[in-house]
């Protein structure tokens, strides 16, 4: 069953502005595996973990650091979650995320789908 759906858009030049005006924004949004890929990438990731909290239904107390997005051996992106990101998806029922990244003319998107028993 699904439990969740959500969706983000990130226009890259616009997020790169900002990671550049304010350098501690990397850290707060991104796990050390992430820090160091390229902006489009950057952008696309930060995009998936806005359209995780989305699925989840946007509850108080996500970090976004709790979020990893990795690739998979397939190349498939996947979440490696902990903390409160965990226990909310625990909390939820939800036993399987799926994540869909893109990056094209300029902007980066993403799609979750949460599925599990309510």
């Amino acid at each position: 069953m699904i439990v969740g759906v959500g969706i983000d858009v990130v226009d890259i030049a616009r997020f790169g502005e900002t990671l550049a005006r304010t350098p501690a924004l990397r850290e707060r949004l991104f796990t050390e595996t992430e820090r160091a890929m390229a902006l489009p990438s950057l952008a696309a990731r930060f995009a998936a973990k806005e359209a995780l909290a989305k699925a989840l239904g946007s509850p108080v107390g996500l970090r976004w650091v709790d979020v990893t997005v990795l690739r998979a051996a397939d190349g498939r992106p996947e979440f490696d979650i902990s903390g409160g990101v965990l226990e909310t998806v625990t909390r939820m029922g939800i036993q399987t995320l799926h994540v869909s990244l893109s990056h094209d003319a300029g902007v980066a998107s993403a799609v979750v789908i949460a599925e599990g028993e309510r």
